[in-house]
């Protein structure tokens, strides 16, 4: 063989021999779970992850503000958080798509007092201190009672704390009231006696936001549709084996069984497509929060829903 067909050879083989090695290229999808979220508890205990082609590197945080910031820094590929702090995120033209959603019985959310408390309503909390954090369930939920009740929106003392704090405060005595959702709420009721005076029912959509990162959309596309299958796949599962998933889950979380049981014997979570329904509330949730001045602009979200992930989430 002459030099010039050589280097030819070499090159050629080269040129073939790249997009074999970067095709093998090992796909991590970075996952990002609040601490009480249970995606990945679920994920795990279900086994739906078996045989994957790709892998989970699993984050976790404690509210949806530092989850946010994790998928606008492009550090999450996927990130589970609610409604309105998805929305908080999208306002600042983050580089994030709803790609799916997930429901759970309203009654999930709710706002507590403490046993002793004569707090029967809304109203009862003139110039009380409520605890919220800002983008969170709490604000929407205590925001929309006021709301419903005409009461204006410094009617109550917004005491800003994040919930495993609050959790602490309220059977102390260091505030009136714990706008949260489980397992917080089952740990109140059972461990210190706290008692709900309103939940989420006819209030809010409590719709939770599966959000993707937009340029991991363009990159792990295949990775992310088949991740959404298998999380509907594990939803299914803890449905048809309850109690079993939450003492696991109460394992994994180091908490009481007696609340996970208390919890997920009456959550009823689904996750499914962005529809017509989920895209109306997330357009209402978003209309009402920027009435109340909790969002900067009015925000139109039909642009920040990506539609094309609902084959994986309608299987």
């Amino acid at each position: 063989m002459n030099l010039s067909r050589f280097v030819r050879s070499v090159l050629a083989s080269a040129l073939f021999a790249a997009p074999m090695a970067y095709a093998a290229e090992p796909v991590v999808l970075h996952v990002g779970d609040q601490n009480y979220y249970n995606v990945r508890a679920s994920v795990e205990a279900s086994g739906v992850l078996k045989d994957a082609p790709y892998t989970v590197d699993w984050k976790h945080f404690q509210a949806a503000a530092p989850l946010a910031e994790a998928l606008n820094t492009g550090a999450l590929d996927v990130g589970f958080l609610g409604d309105s702090g998805f929305l908080f995120l999208a306002a600042k033209q983050a580089p994030v798509k709803l790609i799916g959603v997930s429901r759970q019985n309203p009654d999930t959310i709710a706002l507590l007092v403490p046993k002793d408390s004569p707090v029967k309503t809304i109203a009862d909390l003139k110039g009380k201190k409520v605890a919220y954090w800002p983008g969170a369930w709490s604000q929407q939920l205590t925001l929309r009672a006021l709301e419903n009740a005409n009461l204006p929106e410094d009617y109550v003392d917004f005491i800003k704390l994040m919930p495993i704090d609050a959790a602490a405060a309220l059977p102390q005595g260091s505030i009136d009231a714990f706008p949260v959702w489980e397992p917080y709420i089952s740990q109140q009721i059972l461990f210190s006696g706290a008692r709900p005076i309103l939940t989420a029912k006819n209030l809010m959509p409590g719709l939770s936001a599966i959000a993707a990162s937009t340029p991991s959309i363009d990159t792990k596309r295949e990775a992310i549709a088949d991740f959404l299958g298998r999380l509907k796949k594990a939803r299914a599962w803890v449905d048809n084996h309850t109690d079993e998933y939450a003492d696991l889950w109460a394992k994994k979380a180091n908490l009481d069984q007696d609340v996970s049981r208390h919890w997920l014997r009456q959550a009823h979570m689904t996750v499914g497509p962005v529809d017509a329904q989920a895209a109306s509330d997330l357009q209402s949730t978003a209309d009402f929060l920027f009435k109340v001045k909790a969002l900067p602009t009015a925000l139109a979200t039909a642009p920040i829903i990506d539609h094309s992930f609902q084959q994986a989430l309608i299987q």
